[in-house]
């Protein structure tokens, strides 16, 4: 006797009400928070009610948060520069050159995307601490760029993965040397890569909290400024700065699939520009 087969119309007929479901479950706390920052009482009361901008006024008159947005925009940037610095040679040796203890080398280059973050920052403490580094934002600088250079290194490489070697070998036949090559057809090829590395990097450094936790000094990162707030309550300025993240990061990804969009355009045209050439 054989097995009842499914019937493709109910898979489908249910698919529609499960993905609305995860997106629901995705989304919902979001947009509750965002529509909780115009709420007129405050953090409380459903439905809201008496939308408001006060609370947004609150929050572009306080200090403290928006000198640590300012902490945590320079903490950012800074492990932007330095994972990349790090990362981008790092990925190209792996792609490119043949050493004893590669394989080794690349299981270490992925290590910091496995510990957790409270290792990480325990470890760079106790290392600060024997070193007798005052523990600062350049501490949390350090640690940021140390625990995000295996995102950079991850990205490029799989960039180079996809990379038109003939490009550089005519570069290289035509006269310039490995340094204008790098420069004038390696790096604008990787530009993707690079872009989508620093604006992940970006994010998981304004995000990070177990890191920051252990090498903070007197000076506030944004999260844990909010952290700290938290454990007093919610209050509607969270809310707002909230918000205004979500509205940053959302055009960051708006911005960076553009790019992607153009250049994926770009190379559909030159291969048809090719394809059809004498």
């Amino acid at each position: 006797m054989g097995l009842p087969m499914s019937v493709p119309g109910n898979r489908s007929r249910w698919l529609p009400w499960h993905a609305a479901l995860v997106f629901g479950f995705l989304y919902l706390p979001i947009v509750t928070l965002i529509v909780y920052s115009f709420n007129g009482p405050g953090v409380g009361g459903f439905p809201p009610r008496n939308f408001t901008l006060d609370w947004y006024r609150e929050l572009f008159a306080d200090d403290a948060i928006w000198t640590s947005v300012l902490n945590s925009l320079f903490v950012a940037l800074a492990a932007v520069a330095i994972s990349l610095a790090l990362g981008i040679p790092a990925a190209l040796a792996l792609d490119r050159a043949n050493f004893p203890g590669k394989v080794l080398f690349r299981r270490l280059v992925l290590l910091p995307l496995i510990l957790p973050g409270i290792i990480t920052g325990l470890s760079l403490l106790m290392l600060f601490r024997e070193a007798d580094v005052k523990l600062s934002l350049m501490t949390i600088i350090l640690g940021h760029g140390t625990a995000l250079i295996s995102v950079a290194t991850t990205e490029v490489f799989a960039g180079l993965q996809k990379l038109d070697r003939a490009q550089e070998e005519a570069s290289l036949d035509l006269g310039a040397n490995y340094w204008q090559t790098f420069w004038r057809i390696t790096i604008p090829n990787l530009r993707l890569s690079i872009i989508g590395a620093a604006l992940l990097i970006f994010t998981l450094s304004m995000d990070e909290i177990a890191v920051s936790f252990f090498l903070i000094g007197r000076d506030n990162t944004l999260p844990l400024e909010i952290w700290g707030r938290l454990r007093r309550g919610i209050t509607p300025e969270i809310n707002a700065i909230s918000t205004l993240i979500f509205v940053f990061s959302l055009a960051a990804i708006v911005t960076w699939y553009r790019l992607r969009v153009r250049a994926e355009s770009k190379l559909e045209i030159a291969a048809e520009l090719v394809e059809t050439g004498p």
